[in-house]
């Protein structure tokens, strides 16, 4: 088990993207061949500063009790000292997605 301030960074796998969250608890799910992450930790938002990516994954997970992630599906488990910033990359480039709030169109250019 783990004390209080134990927090772990879990990377993974989702619909071609690299997730990155950070947890304050993880074990072996109840599913067989899962693993149960539970307790997400996000940023409280109360900087200058708002990362829109973090915020997408606030959201997306705002319901969330437990997340049972596929073991094949992990890639790293870290623990870590303190918390980082949730990230989504693309699993090939390794770049960092950030989401647009709307549908980003060029403008029209009939006459």
């Amino acid at each position: 088990m783990s004390n209080a301030k134990t927090i772990y960074k879990v990377i993974f796998l989702n619909h071609g993207k690299v997730y990155e969250l950070y947890a304050k608890r993880i074990g072996a799910s109840d599913l067989y061949g899962f693993t149960v992450v539970s307790e997400l930790s996000f940023s409280s938002g109360e900087g200058l500063l708002v990362d829109p990516t973090e915020e997408k994954l606030k959201e997306e997970f705002a319901e969330t009790k437990a997340l049972h992630l596929p073991m094949h599906s992990i890639v790293r488990i870290e623990e870590v000292a303190e918390r980082g910033i949730a990230k989504i990359r693309d699993q090939h480039s390794g770049e960092k997605i950030t989401p647009f709030p709307g549908p980003m169109r060029p403008p029209s250019t009939r006459d």
